[in-house]
């Protein structure tokens, strides 16, 4: 099982259950069709996101190369993200749970079991 925490320097959460989106395909696809996710949603090689026919909101997290935060955003259905130019991948999940992750700006996101 994928999960990712957040830097233990920067006070890290408990484990949190992770998809990895790593072909066209799947990213393509992302969150689309679905009413929920249990965890998050790593989407890489990305820098940018839309939620048209998404049924719920997110928050989205961009990530440089070393998997440092650059901006964690909540996007509601029917929209479309500006893409962010030294993003590398993207963390979308449910909208309020990066909160509650402690996912914000120059946070280091550790991936586990990929």
């Amino acid at each position: 099982m994928t999960t990712f925490t957040t830097d233990p320097a920067e006070g890290t959460s408990a484990p949190v259950p992770l998809e990895v989106a790593g072909t066209a395909r799947a990213r393509r696809r992302g969150l689309l069709g679905r009413t929920g996710i249990e965890g998050a949603l790593l989407l890489t090689p990305a820098n940018s996101v839309h939620t048209f026919g998404m049924r719920f909101a997110i928050d989205v997290a961009y990530l440089d190369r070393s998997s440092r935060v650059l901006a964690v955003r909540t996007m509601r259905p029917g929209r479309l993200g500006l893409p962010r130019p030294r993003a590398r991948r993207v963390l979308e999940a449910e909208a309020g749970a990066m909160e509650r992750w402690g996912v914000r700006r120059g946070a280091r996101i550790l991936v586990q079991g990929a």
